[in-house]
C-alpha cells in the first residue's frame, strides 16, 4: 500500500478542532516541523498536545502555543520555554506534567494495546498521592489539581497505576522512509518518535528520505509500516533545515 501523500497540508487536512496529538522530538532533535508548520496554517486550535516538551526556540510545537492553538499538554519538560510557562502559571493551559519514562511506557503501552500498567516511578509524590497543579487561577492558585492514582503492593514494593495514552493523531519525524510507511531515524532523533507513532490512531510521518518498498533493510526498520498511515515527503530544503539550540566550540 502506497501511503505517500502529496504536501503536508494534504497530510493534516483531516485534523480537526480539539483533536489530541502525539507528537514526536526532544528538544530541537526529531520534531515533525513541516507538519507542524502545516497544522499552523490550517488555523485548528483547541488542541490536546501528548509530548516531552512543547517546542524550544519559537519552533517546533511553540508555534501553535503561541498561537493560541494547544489547550492541554501532557508532558515532562517544561525547561526554557518562556511561554509555555507564562500560559501554565496564567492558568491559560492545562498542564500534565509526569515522569518522562512513565511518559515514555505511557505512549508505548496505548500502542501496544494495554490499557494500564503499574511503576514505581511517582510513589509517594503528588504524581500517585494527587494534587499537581494541572491548571492554575492566574492568581497564584490552583484551579485544578490531579486527582490520586491507585496505589498497588507487589512484593513487598508499591506501584502506581498509570494508564496507556492514545490520540487521534500522531506526528513524526523520520529520517528514511518506504512508500510503505517503515520507518529509520537518525541517532538521537529516535527519541519519542515511535513511541509517538504508535499511540496515534492516524500517525502521519515526515520523512527526510524516502525511498522504494526494499531499500531498507528488514533488519534496520525502526519502527514498521503498520504504525503509520501518511507520509510526506520532505524537500531538501526542508530535510536540511535543521537548527541548534546550544552550539559549543573548542579553541
Amino acid at each position: 500500500m502506497d501511503k505517500v501523500v502529496a504536501t503536508a497540508a494534504e497530510a493534516v487536512a483531516d485534523v480537526p478542532e480539539g483533536a489530541s496529538l502525539a507528537v514526536g522530538g526532544f528538544g530541537l532533535s526529531g520534531v515533525p516541523n513541516v507538519l507542524i508548520e502545516a497544522l499552523y496554517e490550517r488555523g485548528v486550535g483547541g488542541l490536546s498536545v501528548v509530548s516531552n516538551n512543547c517546542g524550544a526556540m519559537e519552533s517546533g510545537l511553540a508555534v501553535l502555543l503561541a498561537a493560541g492553538r494547544i489547550a492541554r499538554v501532557t508532558g515532562s519538560y517544561i525547561g526554557a520555554n518562556k511561554e509555555f510557562a507564562r500560559q501554565y502559571l496564567a492558568g491559560e493551559l492545562e498542564v500534565e506534567l509526569i515522569p518522562q519514562g512513565t511518559l515514555a511506557e505511557r505512549l508505548r503501552a496505548g500502542g501496544a494495546g494495554i490499557p494500564a500498567f503499574y511503576t514505581p516511578a511517582g510513589v509517594g509524590t503528588q504524581v500517585a498521592d494527587g494534587g499537581l497543579p494541572l491548571r492554575h487561577d492566574g492568581s497564584g492558585g490552583v484551579a485544578l489539581a490531579s486527582p490520586p492514582k491507585e496505589v498497588r503492593e507487589f512484593d513487598g514494593v508499591e506501584y502506581v497505576l498509570e494508564r496507556g495514552i492514545r490520540t487521534d493523531f500522531g506526528l513524526v519525524r523520520a529520517a528514511r522512509g518506504d512508500r510503505h510507511g517503515n520507518l529509520v531515524f537518525n541517532k538521537s532523533a529516535r527519541n519519542f518518535n515511535p513511541l509517538a507513532a504508535m499511540a496515534g490512531r492516524i500517525t502521519i510521518a515526515e520523512v527526510e528520505e524516502l525511498v522504494d518498498p526494499g531499500g531498507i533493510e528488514p533488519d534496520a526498520v525502526h519502527l514498521p509500516g503498520i504504525f503509520v498511515q501518511r507520509v510526506v515527503a520532505l524537500t531538501p530544503g526542508q530535510a536540511a533545515d535543521k537548527r541548534i539550540e546550544q552550539r559549543t566550540v573548542s579553541s
